[in-house]
This record gives structure tokens, C-alpha cells and sequence, in this order.
């Protein structure tokens, strides 16, 4: 008897030392509590860290014209102090809204900024101009574009510090081609076999007159390709270029006898140029010594038209 009454203090001992020992359930935020835009009511310190964790793990929207472009916290320099908002959270009344405090590391944040500077900005193209089935063609111009990283940098700390995700317009200057379809220069094409010479202008590069020439003779070829007249001269001076065939010749000043005519268009391929001739039964030949020649009143006709930087084509046909 004296055994089982002690089994039943000691058993009963225990049951009154249970409630002692048992672990307390943890605390919870109050209901209604958020910590910048996260709904923490009702939950325990572990999971408010888990929920407002995954909001700041959230990535930053960026747009640049039509493109969308995301931006993880850690690559802007995004540091949250969640531990500390939690703990505010937990200590707070119904309905409190805690305010999430954040750090931005501003040379992380600036390095990321310059990255989408060389990462969008561009120069702006020019329209070109090529040959196509004989004929100029003008390329479209594009606009180029410069980031503007102070200002992107701005909106992008304004918007880190209310604990926002964007959109966040990426600041930039638009920058405009100087050389479009609407002010390109007039383009010559001068087709060598056919001893002719085509002038095209304007934005459809339209055909506005052609002209007999004549070309180099065989032994002076004029040269095939893509030039640019460099110079305009009126009443030039012919000096004798430094080839066997002028040898001994002395300059010869403008006039009547000027193998030059009254225009000069000097091309960016050494000593040739366009120009007029006092010799107008050489026009449909072969005859110059890599010059194009034309009548004296087509080249002061065409002298008007063309500008220095013109392009001129020299093709085979």
C-alpha cells in the first residue's frame, strides 16, 4: 500500500508541474498590421519576415520607348531593414501601417544606371545612299538616343524609398540624324561603258537630267566607284599633274583654251574631277585621261546642282 500511494503522489506531482514546462505558443502581430504594402496581421515575427522578404525580393520595372526592362533590388543597391520593421510590427496596435526603411548603396546604384547607358544609348544614322539597279537609293535615318543618368537615377531612388516596383521611365535625350532623306545631296551616276552621266535629287532620289561625257581612254582609265566632290571651282586654272603624258606642259590660266572649260567638280579620287571641255567632239568617247568631260554649258548647268560632299557613283555600264 505504502508503494502504490507514493506512485500516485509522484504521479501527481508531475501533472501539477505540467503547465510549468509547456512552451508558450509565440506572439502574432496584431490584425490589420502592414509593413509597407504586406498585410502582416495575424502572423507570428518568422512569418512577417518570409512575407515581407519575398515583397522586397520583388524586381524594380523599368521601361525605356517600347521596351520593359527588370531590375533585381541587389543590382540597384536595395538593402531593406525587414528585422527592424518586424519587430516595429509585433509591438503595434491594430491597424498600424509599419513603414519599411531601406538603404540604397549609391555606387552600386549608379553602376547600374551607367550600364543602361551604354546598354541603350546609340548614335543617330544618317541616311546613306547606295546603287541599286543602277539607281541611288536613300537608307531610312534613325534617331539616336542618350540616357540621362541623373534624373533616372532620381526617380529611381524616389521610388526605392516608398517601397514602390515601378514602373520607373528611364530618362533620355532623343537625338536627331543631321543627314536625312529630305536634305541629302544630289547623287551623280555616271555610267562609264554608256559615256553618260545621270544627276538624281531629292528624297526619292528622282531622276532630273542625263548627259553625254566623255571617259578616260583606256590606257587613263577613269576609276569605278563610290566618290564625293570635294571641291567646285568656277574659271579654273589647269595645272599639268605629275604623269608622263603633261610632262613638260606649263599651267594654262581660264579661258578659251583652258582644256578645263569654265567648271571645275574635283572628285575625292585623286586628280579626277568633273568638268567642262572646249573639245565637245570628244563627248561619247573615250578620250580624256581619267576626267569625265562634258560641254562646257551642261558642266555650268550641272556646276549649279551639285554641292560639295554630292556623292558620284562610276559604273562600269
Amino acid at each position: 500500500m505504502r508503494g502504490v500511494a507514493a506512485a500516485a503522489l509522484l504521479t501527481g506531482a508531475l501533472a501539477a508541474a505540467a503547465p510549468a514546462f509547456a512552451q508558450a505558443p509565440p506572439a502574432t502581430i496584431q490584425p490589420g498590421v502592414t509593413i509597407a504594402s504586406v498585410d502582416v496581421g495575424g502572423m507570428t515575427a518568422d512569418e512577417a519576415k518570409v512575407a515581407v522578404h519575398t515583397f522586397t525580393a520583388t524586381p524594380f520595372t523599368l521601361t525605356f520607348r517600347a521596351r520593359t526592362l527588370q531590375a533585381a533590388p541587389w543590382a540597384l543597391g536595395v538593402k531593406s531593414k525587414v528585422n527592424v520593421a518586424v519587430a516595429a510590427a509585433l509591438a503595434a496596435q491594430t491597424s498600424m501601417a509599419i513603414p519599411l526603411r531601406v538603404e540604397i548603396d549609391r555606387d552600386q546604384l549608379r553602376h547600374y544606371v551607367n550600364k543602361l547607358d551604354k546598354l541603350l544609348s546609340r548614335e543617330p544614322r544618317d541616311t546613306r545612299v547606295r546603287l541599286r539597279h543602277r539607281r541611288p537609293h536613300l537608307s531610312k535615318p534613325h534617331d539616336g538616343y542618350n540616357i540621362l543618368q541623373r534624373p533616372t537615377r532620381k526617380l529611381l531612388k524616389q521610388t526605392i524609398r516608398a517601397n514602390l516596383r515601378g514602373p520607373v521611365p528611364i530618362q533620355y535625350r532623343t537625338l536627331k540624324p543631321e543627314v536625312t532623306r529630305r536634305n541629302f545631296k544630289p547623287v551623280i551616276v555616271i555610267r562609264r561603258g554608256s559615256h553618260r552621266l545621270y544627276l538624281y535629287k531629292g528624297a526619292h532620289m528622282r531622276h532630273r537630267a542625263t548627259f553625254g561625257v566623255a571617259v578616260g581612254q583606256p590606257i587613263y582609265p577613269t576609276p569605278i566607284g563610290k566618290f564625293t566632290i570635294v571641291t567646285k571651282q568656277r574659271n579654273p586654272w589647269w595645272y599639268p599633274p605629275d604623269s608622263a603624258w603633261a610632262a613638260g606642259a606649263s599651267p594654262i590660266p581660264p579661258g578659251p583654251g583652258n582644256p578645263l572649260g569654265t567648271r571645275w567638280m574635283g572628285l575625292s579620287a585623286s586628280g579626277v574631277g568633273i568638268h567642262g571641255t572646249p573639245d565637245a567632239a570628244s563627248i561619247g568617247y573615250s578620250a580624256s585621261h581619267g576626267c569625265i568631260r562634258m560641254r562646257i554649258p551642261d558642266a555650268e548647268w550641272l556646276f549649279k546642282r551639285v554641292e560639295v560632299d554630292s556623292t558620284v557613283f562610276i559604273i562600269r555600264a
